[in-house]
Parts: structure tokens; C-alpha cells; sequence
């Protein structure tokens, strides 16, 4: 009999892959290609994005005063979040290897493809990258975290969480103290095996 955290897990797979259907009709509609990561408008309409384009001096001079000067506040946290980046890319080649638990496939996190976008001028593009890249690597280390619950303390808590990680639906209940030490093992095969959908 599937488990209540299965058919949850399995319907929001459904839901994620009827959004992900839409990809092509979007690249169809704004005439793109991906090719090894690399995107390429066609011809006429990177004329357009480039006639687009606004310049940085008419950019900052319509910018607000407090957005220039909450900037360095923002860019700041690029040092934290490239350490996590390094740390937990250095943890989980030790650790997942030693636990037999297959690696976060970073890639399909820090995805930075905003730089083809050449209706945007340099400032933009950067605000673009640095968004892509902090977003793609907390999304990187939350997989790698929620594998590590999986595989150490996979137990639900007794209040309900905010947004729960996929594997968490399936994690033991709160006060099921029955035979722990097999269900604590069994959560470990199925973090072996990814049973959960990896790198999704």
C-alpha cells in the first residue's frame, strides 16, 4: 500500500512536470534555442532585444536613491554564499561517497543563462547573475541538506513545517518509536537509491 508522503510526492511531480510542458511552447513563442547551455535567439529578435536595451546612465538616473545605496548591502552576502557553494561541494564529495549516497548534480541548481539576455543592459546583467547564482546555490544546498536528513534523521516534525522538502513526506512519523533502528535503515536505501526524484 503507497504511503500518504508517496501520493504526496507523486502529485506534486505531476504538477511540476505539467509546468515544465510549457517550455517548449515559451522557446516556440520568444524564438530561442538551448544548445549545451547556451542560449541563441534568432537573428531578428537579438536586433530587437539589443534596440531594447536601456543604457546604464538613463538606468541608474531612474533608479531610486535607496536601491543605489542598499546595493553593497545586497552584493555583500556574495561572500557567505560562495563558501557555501565551496563547503558543501567539498562535503558532500567526502560524505555522500563514504555513505554510498549519490551526489547533488550542481548544474541542475546554479543554472546562469540570464547573460543572454541582451535586452539587458551590463547592471542589469549582473543584478541577473548574482540572483541566479545565490537562488541556484541555497536550492543546491538544501538537495545536499535534505539528503543528509534522509540519511541521519529522517523524522517528521511534531509541528508543520513551512515548505518541506520532497523526502521529508515520506521521513518517519513524529513519536513512531516502533523498530527505529529498521525504518532509520531503510530510509538509508532509499536515500541510496534516490528513490525520491534527484536533481529535479
Amino acid at each position: 500500500m503507497e504511503s500518504i508522503g508517496g501520493k504526496i510526492r507523486e502529485k506534486i511531480s505531476e504538477l511540476h512536470d505539467e509546468f515544465e510542458k510549457g517550455f517548449d511552447e515559451r522557446r516556440a513563442k520568444f524564438q530561442y534555442t538551448v544548445h549545451q547551455g547556451r542560449v541563441e535567439f534568432e537573428h531578428s529578435i537579438a536586433i530587437r532585444h539589443r534596440l531594447l536595451r536601456m543604457r546604464v546612465g538613463h538606468f541608474l538616473a531612474q533608479s531610486k536613491l535607496s536601491y543605489i545605496f542598499t546595493a553593497p548591502f545586497i552584493y555583500s552576502l556574495i561572500i557567505p554564499i560562495a563558501l557555501t557553494d565551496l563547503f558543501v561541494t567539498v562535503y558532500q564529495n567526502v560524505c555522500f561517497r563514504t555513505y554510498r549516497v549519490p551526489l547533488v548534480k550542481r548544474s541542475e541548481y546554479v543554472v546562469r543563462d540570464r547573460k543572454y539576455l541582451e535586452y539587458l543592459n551590463a547592471i542589469q546583467k549582473l543584478n541577473c547573475m548574482y540572483c541566479e547564482y545565490s537562488n541556484g546555490v541555497i536550492a543546491y544546498a538544501r538537495e545536499v541538506a535534505s539528503r543528509t536528513e534522509q540519511f541521519w534523521c529522517p523524522i517528521k516534525h511534531a509541528r508543520k513545517l513551512k515548505d518541506a522538502h520532497d523526502r521529508y513526506y515520506d521521513f518517519i512519523e513524529y513519536g513512531d518509536s516502533e523498530d527505529l533502528p529498521t525504518k532509520m535503515e531503510d530510509q538509508r536505501e532509499k536515500c541510496r537509491a534516490c528513490e525520491v526524484p534527484c536533481g529535479k
